[in-house]
């Protein structure tokens, strides 16, 4: 069996400046050793694969080193370095807490650091994953971190620094390591390409940098498992066939279809990527990073973003010419609400496919949205088109067009100019309402900041012609008109019975019982749609209230004695007529 050595042990940097993407830690220890300023103790954090332990294997060795260079690296070629280059030196020692993790560990290393170094000038001791030590091995630590002897330094590794104790962090230099950028990985490996005379591809070497998602050593390891597949030659399509990645040819013809509209194919490209074995929410969510791409390459300033190979950066250049802002914008909006609502839906598949037939819809929304207001200027209150409502609920107009619209509006047999859909005035006014409460009533129709302004401001005009319609005689009519069109007897009676006032923008509704109030409020949210309709106020509000003194005379009166049998005979009779018809068919007395 051939002594194969694994890409992240064979490369694993000897020096700080060959350490990936931490130059701010390497620059740092750099500096305090050229100025004599190294601490008793370091704690290295950061995200797991990205040099914490390499970085700490540096620093040990460079500390006993005999001739450093002049940039302050170890030589290589003294005994303390080549003792440490064979995994025999005394005066570094490392210690697992995830194995040894209890208080006696702890004694043990203690122990150790009364023995002064047998060779160079410190002793160092390498602690890693040291937030799995336990709470007594943290107490027993503190005093020989705080005072070590000056040959003894720590230097603790972990990747959960929250669960350090305070009083460990309060004794330690802290650094903190950065994951690794997509640039710097692909570069690493490309220097390793060269080492292995291997032949690897620009967008098959970024799909591997992405995939480990800021740690080198994974990074390398999937550089491994690709090498042994594809032999001396890494190609783009062994990459994404053996980490399972989708191709990027499908965002791409995905996005095409979505500005062409083209519905069909979009459902059949979707179709194709399930039947590969792709989850659904996978596939939106890489959709939803292919047009922040697409995006991110509308500016130049904004396309160093860009984290993906140059052949594959012209493409994202030029779909970027053909989609408008407003497109990607909102179908990134539809992406993440579809992935945000993902988990709750039951039929995941249908989920994803309403969210593409939205997106593939988007740039008819844009255009109906612009026929809202397609100059930018401010709309004349006298050219409003105002209308009246009267009682039965129908509308007539009381100021004619003005007279410089040589346009007529498109009738059933002339369609709509540019093939832009029709709106009445009722349905801009409900469209700049729906913007203007978050795109909830016109929801995905994304619009420019002037068109948005010229819709509002086309609102504003109209709701100030229209104001003039809420009066107390305009609502008592309305009032009516909505009681008589109820289903609903007892709401009928109980509508018709009110008595109305009007205080500012508020109909009071006075009723008499607790009975007719219920009534009401039963049909409140409908009555105030309609009337705000009507009566052309979205701010209108009714309030129900209840007249006491209303309710108390409709009560009969309590008698001051008891009724004799006579009297409650008459008072039947006062009460209904039809008592007296019975007592003379059926021969009926008093018993005396």
């Amino acid at each position: 069996m051939s002594n194969f050595i694994v890409s992240a042990r064979k490369y694993r940097p000897q020096r700080f400046e060959d350490v990936v993407g931490q130059q701010h830690v390497a620059g740092t220890l750099k500096n305090a050793l050229a100025t004599d300023h190294v601490a008793h103790a370091f704690l290295f954090t950061g995200p797991r694969g990205v040099g914490k332990t390499t970085c700490a294997r540096i620093l040990a060795r460079i500390l006993n080193c005999q001739n450093r260079t002049k940039d302050y690296e170890a030589c290589n070629e003294c005994a303390s370095c080549k003792s440490f280059n064979e995994n025999a030196s005394f005066n570094i020692i490392e210690l697992d807490a995830a194995s040894n993790n209890s208080v006696e560990h702890i004694r043990a290393l203690t122990e150790q650091v009364r023995f002064q170094p047998q060779q160079g000038k410190y002793k160092v001791f390498i602690i890693d994953e040291v937030h799995m030590l336990s709470q007594a091995a943290f107490n027993a630590f503190l005093k020989t971190l705080e005072e070590p002897p000056p040959y003894a330094i720590f230097i603790l590794a972990t990747t959960e620094k929250h669960k350090i104790i305070p009083t460990i962090l309060s004794r330690c230099q802290v650094f903190d390591f950065r994951r690794i950028t997509v640039g710097d990985m692909v570069l690493h490996l490309k220097n390793i390409c060269l080492k292995e005379q291997i032949e690897a591809e620009d967008d098959a070497l970024h799909i591997i940098a992405q995939k480990a998602d800021g740690a080198l050593r994974d990074a390398l390891s999937i550089f491994d498992r690709i090498t042994s597949f594809s032999g001396k030659k890494i190609t783009y399509d062994d990459v994404i066939e053996n980490l399972n990645v989708l191709d990027y040819d499908y965002y791409f013809q995905i996005t095409d279809a979505l500005l062409a509209e083209d519905a069909p194919a979009i459902l059949n490209l979707f179709d194709q990527i399930s039947r590969k074995g792709f989850e659904p929410d996978v596939f939106i969510n890489g959709l939803a990073e292919h047009l922040r791409n697409i995006l991110v390459c509308k500016d130049a300033a904004t396309l160093a973003l860009l984290e993906v190979g140059e052949s594959l950066r012209e493409r994202y250049r030029k779909q970027a010419a053909l989609a408008p802002a407003a497109f990607l914008l909102t179908a990134l909006n539809i992406c993440n609400d579809c992935d945000v609502n993902f988990k709750m839906a039951r039929n995941r598949r249908l989920h994803v496919e309403m969210a593409l037939l939205k997106m593939c819809y988007i740039n008819r929304a844009v255009k109906a949205a612009q026929t809202v207001a397609p100059e930018k200027k401010t709309p004349d209150v006298n050219t409003v088109d105002n209308r009246r409502s009267t009682a039965d609920g129908k509308e007539k107009e009381t100021t004619p067009p003005s007279p410089d619209s040589q346009q007529p509006a498109p009738g059933p047999e002339s369609p709509a100019q540019g093939n832009a859909l029709p709106l009445s005035r009722s349905e801009m006014i409900e469209l700049a309402s729906g913007l203007r409460q978050g795109l909830k009533k016109a929801e995905a129709i994304p619009l420019r900041l002037d068109a948005y302004e010229q819709a509002v401001e086309v609102e504003e005009a109209e709701k100030a012609a229209l104001e003039s319609r809420l009066t107390l005689e305009n609502a008592r009519l309305e009032w009516k008109a909505y009681a008589e069109s109820v289903d609903s007897k007892l709401v009928r009676l109980a509508l018709l019975g009110a008595e109305l006032r009007l205080e500012d923008k508020k109909i009071v509704a006075v009723v008499a019982t607790n009975t007719d109030r219920s009534h009401l409020q039963s049909e409140l949210m409908r009555l105030l749609d309609t009337l705000r309709s009507r009566l052309h106020d979205p701010r209108l509000k009714v309030q129900i209230e209840i007249d006491e003194a209303r309710a108390q005379a409709l009560l009969p009166q309590a008698p001051k004695r008891p009724l004799t049998a006579k009297e409650k005979l008459d008072t039947m009779r006062e009460i209904n007529p039809v008592v007296t018809d019975l007592l003379q068919r059926f021969d009926l007395r008093l018993d005396e």
